[in-house]
């Protein structure tokens, strides 16, 4: 059966014009420059027609999975939840990022993995998600057992990311411990004394464990042709040792000038939406205001907030003058793209029939309804 949509502004990867789409068979059958006098076409009242986003790094079912500290959540109800957010959202794929390892033991980072996987497979199965839900793996190469606990994940079908992290102090985001000190007196309020022993424990850890995770990663990952990203680049080094092992992404590079060496290089270029939205980096790393201002990213991630991921893509066009199109294709095309997903993520024939309704409104846009494969999820 077919479906018409018309009167709507629609968002194709270079142009915004009011016309009408058909779908047929979870597809975009037409798409076209005019409105339809079909009986039966939905009247979208002139509200914008965008493809249906694409996440690459959530930390939003880890969230729910330990709403507080100490506090486990049972898995599946965290994972509906979860996913009624980023589908109300307008994100129709997403790659839940699941940290593995972790400097603290009771975290969920050091168990959460078989817990998420195991809720995302019964609800797969069950037919009750909205979006579709794959798998980014974040390895905390430090960590002592992290090879052990990923390697047995790593031939699910569903991984579609891995990437390599080292939150060490003095390493990458915490480059300079005065920041790292900064932060945790934030936020744990730890005292000098246990802060200077913390410190120590994990620079103790990195020594014996960084080399040879990070080798054993890579072997795994090459072998199955994982796709690769680099977290926290701070310094163009970092962006060469990346290059030279093959990553495909730099993610959330910290400085303008880690940012440019993967430019230079060809790495797809991952900010966060929370940090556009808010003016600034939580942690004091570069703004991505700037490096949107310096046409330096490639793909926006909702982070650790899903309705940001929308909202990001319209403030590029706002403040940093990009067009709509180009700017909406850091949240659709450009991350499909970057992980091997060429059947969605742009309003073209033959692709994949996501799509939201947005309606612009008190300054933002509104995801208005969420359609994914044709079919309306939220």
């Amino acid at each position: 059966m077919q479906q018409i949509i018309t009167n709507a502004r629609i968002v194709t990867n270079d142009d915004v014009f009011v016309g009408s789409i058909a779908i047929e068979d979870g597809r975009i059958a037409r798409v076209d420059r005019n409105d339809s006098s079909i009986a039966g076409a939905q009247d979208w009242d002139g509200d914008y027609l965008v493809a249906g986003l694409v996440e690459l790094h959530t930390d939003n079912l880890e969230k729910h999975l330990e709403p507080r500290p100490g506090v486990r959540w049972p898995a599946i109800s965290a994972l509906l939840t979860h996913d009624a957010q980023v589908s109300s959202a307008g994100i129709t794929t997403v790659l839940d990022s699941m940290g593995v390892g972790d400097f603290d033991e009771r975290s969920i980072r050091a168990s959460g993995l078989q817990a998420a996987t195991e809720a995302l497979n019964q609800a797969r199965n069950k037919g009750l998600l909205r979006a579709e839900h794959l798998l980014h793996i974040r390895c905390e190469i430090a960590c002592d057992n992290v090879v052990e606990v990923v390697e047995p994940f790593l031939d699910d079908p569903t991984v579609r990311l891995v990437s390599l992290m080292d939150h060490t102090p003095g390493q990458r985001q915490w480059m300079n411990i005065e920041k790292f000190r900064t932060y945790t007196q934030r936020n744990q309020k730890w005292s000098d004394e246990y802060l200077a022993e913390v410190v120590q424990g994990r620079l103790d850890m990195q020594a014996r464990n960084s080399d040879r995770n990070r080798l054993r990663l890579l072997e795994l990952c090459h072998d199955r042709n994982l796709p690769m990203a680099s977290h926290d680049d701070t310094v163009p080094e970092h962006v060469d040792e990346a290059v030279a092992a093959g990553f495909r992404i730099s993610e959330f590079p910290t400085t303008e000038s880690a940012a440019r060496a993967a430019r230079k290089h060809g790495l797809g270029i991952v900010m966060g939406a929370p940090n556009l939205i808010r003016g600034g980096s939580h942690s004091g790393n570069v703004s991505a205001l700037d490096l949107a201002q310096a046409d330096l990213i490639d793909v926006l991630s909702s982070d650790y907030v899903p309705h940001s991921l929308l909202h990001a893509a319209f403030l590029l066009r706002d403040q940093a003058g990009w067009s709509l199109p180009k700017a909406l294709a850091t949240t659709t095309r450009n991350p499909a793209q970057l992980v091997g997903l060429d059947d969605r993520g742009e309003i073209a024939v033959g692709k994949r029939a996501d799509y939201v309704r947005v309606r612009e409104s008190l300054g933002v846009p509104v995801p208005m309804e969420t359609w994914r494969e044709g079919r309306r999820v939220a």
